[in-house]
């Protein structure tokens, strides 16, 4: 196999020492799947002790369950001693192990078979004793050894059968997914912190939703995420093909591979279930309305991504994009208007807003790529960009230094009132943005 030269050089060091080295994990995986392995560990049945003292540069990483991290040049290698795995009391890691001598042994106390693969460097061989060979052919994710024991030892294990079959595109094999619902109460205990970094891993898969599914028909998507799943069955208006659920899903599909705009996308249309209104519309028929969904859905999205312990850039971002994704542009608004939008939004987000417009789109099922109004709005955005006019605060001929020499006052709200007016003075005729002009202005709503 196709192993990289700095990880065959720790497998020689620690042959030549007497001890086994073999790669397992997801890289034997990936490689025999035919995709590119990064990130390469190592099985051996020299005690970690051993390891930090025949090999160089190394950091007792997970020490207590036999585990260094070997640093290379190129990158880091987790080597792990042969073990055997205790009780899992709080589901998730094993209260003990215990060494072992056998590679075999070692191998069965993995969650997958496709993860159950061992390859030796030094001599060109292969095992796999629970046939992971053929599950990769078959495109099958299952346990080793009996399900429910495997999904009730660890809790994580079940959203990492659901991550696995939506990066690979395979499926779950039907006895492993039926135990994930017998195993809930387990995967509940997984920190939140763990079922999001696996949840960022299925929305940077290619297709989001085949995880998104799998997670809703286990019953683990209620455990984390049930505002998702409010829109379920929940009909919208004639201009979209799904019912809310779906919308968001087949959005976030749509999206451009970033996991913050494919979250917006998820989460764009979150708010509708609560906002939903019946209105009259003519005289016998009604009509859903939505209104003020994107801030509701905001709100909520804020909420869930705490839950989740996503950092505080992330939730600022991403709510910051479902808030402004109602904007509706027509021929009929003025410079100043495209400047208060751009304002409003951020120039720097601006992208990110049309990627999300053209997801939600898309995710309707009825158009696809981008529309016309947006497409004019970007051309409009492009052009008082190009006559650089004043968009923030900061743009502004005069700051809050010359307000308070101006006019012989501290710091205070009166700057910043001062400021946002002369700002608003701006966005509708730039050719203000002189000095002069903006003083003899403030000098007004001082006065006032």
């Amino acid at each position: 196999m196709e192993i990289p030269l700095y990880v065959r050089k720790v497998a020689t060091v620690l042959h030549k020492n007497g001890y086994q080295a073999w790669i397992v994990g997801g890289s034997i995986r990936d490689l025999l799947i035919g995709k590119t392995a990064y990130d390469y560990d190592i099985a051996t049945d020299a005690r970690p002790e051993k390891v930090i003292t025949i090999v160089k540069r190394t950091i007792p990483t997970g020490i207590k369950h036999g585990t260094v991290t070997v640093l290379t040049d190129k990158n880091n290698i987790e080597v792990t001693t042969f073990r055997s795995d205790g009780k899992y009391s709080d589901a998730r890691r094993p209260d003990s192990v215990r060494y072992s001598t056998s590679i075999q042994e070692d191998l069965s106390r993995r969650d997958f078979t496709i993860n159950g693969i061992a390859y030796n460097p030094i001599n060109d061989k292969l095992i796999d004793p629970y046939e992971g060979r053929e599950d990769i052919d078959a495109k099958l994710i299952r346990t080793i050894g009996d399900p429910v024991e495997r999904f009730s030892e660890d809790g994580l294990r079940p959203f990492r059968a659901c991550r696995f079959a939506s990066q690979l595109g395979f499926s779950i094999e039907e006895n492993t997914f039926s135990a994930i619902s017998e195993c809930l109460d387990t995967a509940s205990l997984v920190s939140a912190e763990r079922i999001r970094d696996e949840f960022i891993k299925i929305i940077r898969s290619e297709k989001p939703s085949t995880g998104i599914e799998l997670l809703r028909e286990s019953g683990l998507l209620n455990i984390f995420l049930p505002e998702l799943l409010e829109g379920l069955n929940v009909k919208q208006n004639k201009y979209h093909r799904y019912d809310i659920y779906y919308h968001n899903l087949y959005s976030c599909n749509a999206a451009v591979p970033d996991y913050q705009i494919r979250l917006a996308a998820l989460f764009h249309d979150i708010g509708k279930y609560y906002a939903k209104q019946e209105v009259e519309h003519g005289k016998s028929c009604k009509k859903s309305v939505f209104y003020n969904h994107e801030i509701i859905g905001a709100a909520i999205t804020r909420k869930i991504m705490r839950q989740l312990k996503f950092s505080n850039n992330d939730i600022k971002f991403i709510t910051h994009l479902i808030r402004n994704h109602m904007f509706h542009y027509t021929n009929q608004w003025t410079d100043g208007a495209v400047r208060r939008f751009i304002r409003k939004v951020g120039f720097e987000n601006i992208d990110a807003l049309f990627e999300l417009r053209k997801a939600d789109r898309i995710g309707n099922g009825l158009k696809q790529g981008e529309s016309n109004s947006v497409r004019k709005l970007k051309e409009r955005i492009n052009k008082v960009i190009e006559e650089e006019n004043a968009i923030t605060v900061k743009d502004l001929a005069v700051n809050g230094y010359d307000i308070m020499k101006e006019f012989s006052i501290k710091p205070g709200p009166i700057i910043g009132k001062i400021l946002n007016k002369l700002l608003e003075e701006i966005l509708d005729d730039p050719s203000k943005n002189s000095k002069a002009t903006l003083l003899s202005i403030a000098r007004e709503v001082f006065s006032m």
